[in-house]
């Protein structure tokens, strides 16, 4: 019996306890702000924050966004508690939770760099994305859909004033990229598989050229390119710049120093034909000074380009010393180079020397003992003559006056 009542007893506490609990709780706090909620006042056009911050959000622009089916708190995590109408002041929204991967590459990035270096204007996840619009870059609506993309990188790498703040110091590149040929297969014909920003510089992880973990990185420039142009990639690295490269030779030129790296140009453009002479010639100085003295190195500097130039006759990227039989002026295959332009080039008409020296006696002795005799000759031949003329105009001026004339009937 005893045992009974202090069950009796033991469940009596419980209960009034239970309704104790239940009586004097603290109120449950409210739901989150639904979208309707926020919608009802960020729904107007015209409504901007105390310092003329434009702060509306329409509600069939957000509906279509790819954000459209999440709630408004989702992002705005610091309201979801809050009463309405919130503070002014909200916290900045963290996109990581939802996009860990992108948001970590860009914090090791050339634009976060910038914005812990207290640059405001570099770029931020919404700069490129949008906020309360952002589309699937599938979408071509969205400013990274491939078409728009330039234009959108060029909201601040074609700024003056950006430019100048973050002390870019190539300029206004999405000029150059527009007329480039890159930027007019995109722009003009559409093609998609054009070069874009984001092909050579990555999208979120943007990196200094001189980092070299980077897509334009110097010693990655020809893996870079050679994503789109994997045939000349190979090319290039069978070949003696290829090589010394891989080597860790870094004064060897790469894709850039020939092609440039926004402004490329069609390799059929007679200007391009005729300015990249000159880049063969800033590493190979002496080859390009014996060119200028040929036939075709005296014509090219006329402007004209249907002659043989560097490439033709050593190649454009799988370049190799004269002495490896792989090279197109080697002994062996001389004669079929000449031949492209010359069909009936011998083995003897290709020996000639396309950059005959006359100052290297022991490359070309005949022609620099030719040269020297041409100079004493022509060193002789002015001495003697200008001696000569100095001799007759002294004769001139010692030469007696005429005697004067007897007058008539003297």
């Amino acid at each position: 019996m005893s045992v009974r009542k202090s069950l009796f007893r033991c469940a009596a506490f419980a209960s009034l306890v239970l309704l104790a609990s239940v009586v004097f709780a603290a109120p449950a706090a409210g739901p989150s702000p639904g979208n309707d909620d926020c919608l009802a006042c960020h729904d107007d056009a015209q409504l901007t924050a105390s310092d003329g911050r434009a702060i509306a959000v329409a509600a069939k622009v957000f509906a279509d966004s790819v954000h459209g089916p999440m709630a408004c708190t989702d992002c705005h995590a610091d309201l979801a508690k809050a009463e309405l109408p919130h503070a002014e002041k909200l916290a900045r929204v963290d996109c990581s939770p939802c996009h860990a991967d992108p948001v970590t590459a860009y914090g090791k990035s050339v634009h976060a760099e910038a914005r812990t270096a207290g640059n405001k204007s570099a770029a931020r996840c919404t700069d490129c994305h949008g906020m309360h619009d952002i589309r699937s870059s599938r979408d071509k609506s969205s400013p990274t859909y491939p078409l728009n993309l330039p234009n959108m990188c060029g909201k601040c790498h074609g700024d003056e004033k950006i430019i100048k703040a973050g002390g870019i110091k190539i300029g206004d590149v999405f000029a150059k990229y527009h007329d480039s040929i890159h930027g007019k297969a995109l722009e003009k014909s559409g093609l998609l598989v054009s070069a874009k920003c984001t092909d050579c510089h990555g999208n979120h992880e943007i990196r200094r050229k001189r980092d070299p973990s980077g897509g334009v990185f110097r010693a990655n420039i020809p893996a870079t390119c050679g994503k789109c142009h994997d045939g000349i990639q190979a090319l290039y690295a069978s070949g003696i710049h290829g090589s010394k490269l891989a080597s860790g030779d870094s004064r060897v030129p790469v894709c850039s120093d020939c092609h440039t790296a926004h402004d490329i140009r069609r390799i059929d453009a007679d200007a391009w034909k005729l300015d990249v002479l000159a880049e063969c010639g800033s590493c190979h100085e002496q080859s390009l000074a014996t060119y200028r003295d040929t036939f075709h190195g005296q014509v090219t500097s006329l402007g004209v380009t249907r002659v043989a130039s560097c490439s033709d006759c050593h190649r454009a990227h799988d370049v190799f010393p004269k002495a490896d039989p792989r090279s197109s002026v080697s002994d062996a295959h001389r004669p079929a180079t000449c031949g492209r332009c010359h069909p009936a080039a011998s083995a003897s008409f290709a020996g000639y020397d396309p950059h005959a020296d006359k100052h290297d006696a022991e490359r070309n002795p005949a022609l620099y003992w030719t040269a020297r005799f041409m100079q004493l000759l022509l060193t002789g031949v002015f001495v003697f003559f200008g001696l000569h003329t100095s001799l007759w105009f002294q004769r001139l001026l010692r030469k007696d006056p005429p005697a004067p004339k007897k007058k008539a009937g003297v």
